[in-house]
Parts: C-alpha cells; sequence; structure tokens
C-alpha cells in the first residue's frame, strides 16, 4: 500500500513499531495447554497486533510488526534465533495472507476470509517449517526421540516427528490463527479509527 500522505506515512511507521513492542511484550505471556500439545509448544497472543496492522495499515506492515516481535525476541533468544525465524514464518504466512487478501476486499467478508485462509497457510506451513528448520536444531539439545515421547505421552498412536506435525502442530496453529482472529474482530472496530487518526463515531 502506497502512502501519499508524508503525515499518515510517518505515523503508520510509528504505529508499527508500536505495535511491534506490544507484540513482542505479549509474547512474554505465553502459557502452555496441557493434554493438547507438548508443553515446550506454548500459545501466546502475539500475532494479535500484527493481524491488526495488516488489516488497518497493509500487509506489509503486518509482516513488519512480526519481524520487530522476533527482531526484539533475538536479545532473549534460547535456539540461537531459529525459534524466531520459524516465528517469523510463521505469522508472517498468516497476516500477509490476510492482509493481502483484506486489501482487495474491504469489508467484513474480507477480512474473515483473509483470516481463515491466512489460518490455514500458516497451520500448513507450520510443518515443514518445523521439519526442515526448527526441528534438526532443537534435536542437538532434546533428541529426537525425546521429542517423540512427548508428543506420545498425549497420544500413544504417532509414529514419528512427521505424523506429530500434522497431528498436533498444525492443528494448533489453525486454533491459534482462529483465538487471534475472533479478539480481532471483537476489538477491530474501536481500534482502527485511533491507528488511523479517525475521530470515532459516538
Amino acid at each position: 500500500m502506497i502512502i501519499k500522505d508524508k503525515a499518515l506515512a510517518i505515523r503508520y511507521v510509528a504505529i508499527t513499531a508500536m505495535l511491534g513492542a506490544l507484540s513482542f511484550v505479549l509474547q512474554l505471556f505465553e502459557f502452555p495447554l496441557p493434554f493438547l500439545i507438548p508443553s515446550f509448544i506454548e500459545f501466546d497472543f502475539s500475532d494479535l497486533p500484527a493481524l491488526i496492522a495488516s488489516f488497518s495499515m497493509g500487509p506489509v506492515s503486518g509482516v513488519t510488526v512480526a519481524l520487530i516481535k522476533n527482531v526484539l525476541h533475538l536479545t532473549m533468544t534460547t535456539t540461537g534465533g531459529v525459534g524466531e525465524l520459524a516465528n517469523f514464518l510463521l505469522t508472517a504466512s498468516f497476516v500477509g495472507t490476510a492482509g493481502i487478501i483484506y486489501h482487495f476486499k474491504k469489508n467484513r467478508a474480507g477480512a474473515l476470509i483473509g483470516s481463515l485462509t491466512g489460518a490455514l497457510i500458516m497451520s500448513v506451513v507450520s510443518v515443514p517449517v518445523n521439519l526442515l528448520i526448527t526441528y534438526p536444531i532443537y534435536y542437538n539439545f532434546m533428541p529426537e526421540e525425546a521429542i517423540l515421547a512427548a508428543y506420545q505421552a498425549i497420544f500413544p498412536f504417532v509414529s514419528s516427528i512427521y505424523t506429530c506435525l500434522w497431528f498436533f502442530n498444525a492443528p494448533f496453529n489453525l486454533f491459534k490463527g482462529l483465538v487471534v482472529t475472533l479478539i480481532t474482530f471483537l476489538i477491530y472496530k474501536h481500534i482502527s479509527p485511533l491507528i488511523k487518526g479517525k475521530k470515532t463515531k459516538k
């Protein structure tokens, strides 16, 4: 999205940075979902500011929020940046897709279709990202057998990490995208005018 109004462009840059910082803070409040997925995979609401940015200021802003979040998280990484890279790729696939679709269909239906499509794409993308990027690095700290055992403790019939990713991680990311979408729909109408510098109607 090209912004011709210089003041608005500066406003968008500042708000994108602020949402990126907020996204980083929200990521700190992650929590496990016991009995649903192994405890080393935790849920958080850090994609929320990125989705709001993608709808209100365009997909580039949403992806930038995801980038800022993970760059800030590098200051406390325990994965050598691999976890942050994976998180960026997943969030970017979600909010980028949602923002692009909404850009061409700017109404509630477009936002819903974009969000659901983005959540589905994030779900699918999580499999190769984890299989090819994240877990090969994690195996240096936690053997593949131990990771598989953590999944099998919840559902004994999974037989490989690849199966686990489709059975656990893909639905987990889809669920995460749907929760973020629901919250966004509940609050977006009130937040959007503030981001765009417009007065809210009483």
